[in-house]
């Protein structure tokens, strides 16, 4: 049997944290012959829910849990793990601006990512869901001098997957002939999520479904789903957030399948014009570990300008904690 990896998860108590921790032990994340070391961290005052977590975890006797660590300390939840999904997050209080968001959330990250550069494996790979996810991968990365900036990404798989699941129901189809979705940009109202390029059992979409369908109703939906689900449930999504981290580490880690992408919010390298650096949701294939954008796809009018749009919002938030940013 393979040597065991550790993965860290900030939150774990949480919801999200919750409905992961399971899915990573049962050896969905990295395959059935990869047995797996739980780092789970939170903050002081949710130890007592973490203790339950981790007696749930030993109640499942999973084969490929090797050991659970539960703690409220960064330095131990980060030591020599091969793999950081942070999900912990200060979420919005009534009242609060959306820029203080940004700030608070901004200190919390760029002390992660300064214990993860002192602590972590030196390949680790680092995944950020806390919101905003993009503008905090940007600053874990920035504050994590010692590693390179591709160790760090930010998830919009959970986007990507929305849009897979809307087209199947359109389109009378299942969701595994649907190939080379795309989402663009940040995990926000301002994502774009696009299919000019989407094949459905190898057939163009828009065969199957009108342009009109597609901008008036489809990009919308897929942006506003989010809000959906916390109206519907009065609470934000959990399962399938975090089915959404075990499928983007996966493929990350694992490989895409053939003739397919995925959508990972990846450092720029200035593909599609898109602002070198920043943290932004691009069409990408992995192999052995490393991803890559995919290149030479058409864009339209309309499709740059809503590329542009949430180029500018993330060019925004990162103005509002360049001080953060020791080393971008």
């Amino acid at each position: 049997m393979k040597p065991a990896v550790k993965v860290t998860i900030t939150g774990a108590a949480g919801n999200i944290g919750y409905a992961l921790a399971f899915r990573v032990a049962s050896g969905d994340m990295f395959g059935p012959d990869q047995p797996v070391i739980l780092r789970l961290l939170e903050i002081p005052q949710a130890l007592s829910s973490l203790k339950g977590v981790g007696m749930e975890l030993e109640d499942c006797a999973f084969p490929l849990l090797h050991d659970i660590v539960l703690t409220d300390e960064p330095s131990v939840a980060f030591a020599e793990t091969n793999y950081a999904i942070l999900i912990g997050a200060k979420p919005r209080g009534k009242g609060m601006e959306r820029k203080d968001l940004i700030t608070e959330n901004a200190k919390i990250f760029s002390t992660q990512g300064k214990i993860i550069n002192d602590h972590a494996s030196r390949d680790v790979r680092v995944l950020v869901v806390g919101n905003p996810a993009n503008t905090n991968a940007l600053i874990a990365s920035a504050n994590a001098p010692d590693l390179h900036r591709k160790q760090f990404t930010a998830m919009t798989r959970l986007d990507h997957n929305r849009a897979l699941g809307q087209l199947a129901i359109k389109t009378n189809s299942r969701v595994a002939d649907i190939k080379q979705v795309t989402i663009w940009g940040n995990h926000s109202s301002t994502q774009f999520p696009h299919i000019d390029n989407c094949l459905v059992n190898g057939q163009p979409v828009y065969d199957l479904v009108e342009r009109d369908w597609a901008i008036d109703e489809f990009v919308p939906r897929i942006q506003r789903r989010g809000a959906e689900v916390i109206e519907a449930r009065g609470l934000s999504s959990a399962a399938s957030a975090a089915d959404a981290i075990v499928d983007h580490v996966h493929d990350w880690v694992l490989g895409t399948p053939d003739g397919d992408w995925v959508s990972m919010a990846i450092p720029s390298d200035g593909s599609y014009g898109i602002d070198k650096g920043l943290v932004y949701s691009f069409p990408v294939t992995c192999k052995n570990g490393e991803f890559e954008i995919v290149q030479g796809l058409e864009l339209d009018e309309l499709s740059v300008s809503r590329l542009r749009l949430s180029e500018k919002e993330l060019l925004e938030e990162r103005s509002i904690i360049q001080d953060l940013l020791p080393n971008a």
